[in-house]
């Protein structure tokens, strides 16, 4: 069997499919971060010291 050189549509569609990775990447980072916002109250850098604010 011989290597066959890829493609031209896979090099294309491989771009696409690292963009729409980063793009999944970055959604899941903002749902993630508004989650810890709302739990927390907002208040995130007492929880990361384990005050209570109160």
């Amino acid at each position: 069997m011989s290597i066959h050189k890829p493609h031209e549509l896979h090099n294309r569609r491989s771009g696409r499919n690292i963009g729409l990775g980063l793009v999944l990447i970055a959604f899941v980072a903002i749902v993630f971060g508004l989650t810890v916002v709302k739990v927390t109250g907002g208040n995130v850098s007492a929880a990361i010291t384990g005050t209570t604010g109160q």
